[in-house]
């Protein structure tokens, strides 16, 4: 099973993308556990909170991941939450850290924030998503990861998205 982590700032595309990925290629998806996470929240979050989502995270992952799919798309993935962590709090938990460091995808596509914003109420940088889109790309590079950057409207996205993974050959025979 070849796993695809749909990473990015806020308000980038990581849902519909993941969601229209997933139906391309006739696959499950993993949608975000943060937003299941902070919806049945009656407090604002703190930084433990954040390690709960990312065991939620990786949980949603492996429940998918039973149905043997061959490609596992997943909207967003720790990545994202080592990096909220670090602009939130100014830390990372050595926990969170680890399971980082511990989780491996094939493949990652990196959504650039060029689509106008959604405001949401569990959305917190409207005006910093440039920013945080230049975190991501050092932190990815830091650690060696291989990742597309996928940009442009929605149907150009899931263009570029599947172009980037049959490249690397994580689409295979499962399109």
């Amino acid at each position: 099973m070849k796993r695809v982590a749909i990473t990015g700032p806020e308000s980038s595309g990581k849902t519909t993308l993941a969601r229209a990925l997933a139906a391309h290629i006739g696959v499950p998806w993993v949608p975000e556990f943060a937003r299941e996470y902070l919806e049945g929240l009656d407090r604002p979050y703190v930084e433990e909170d954040l390690l709960r989502i990312a065991e939620g995270q990786l949980r949603a992952e492996q429940r998918v991941a039973s149905e043997r799919p061959a490609v596992l798309v997943c909207d967003t993935d720790l990545f994202v939450i080592r990096i909220w962590s670090q602009d939130k709090f100014g830390r990372v938990d050595p926990r969170l850290e680890t399971l980082v460091h511990e989780t491996n995808y094939h493949h990652t596509l990196l959504c650039k924030p060029d689509l106008p914003w959604e405001p949401d109420p569990l959305r917190e940088n409207p005006h910093d998503r440039d920013r945080l889109f230049g975190i991501y790309e050092q932190e990815l590079n830091a650690l060696g990861r291989t990742y597309a950057v996928i940009q442009g409207e929605r149907m150009e996205r899931l263009h570029r998205a599947v172009h980037a993974l049959s490249s690397e050959g994580e689409l295979g025979s499962s399109q």
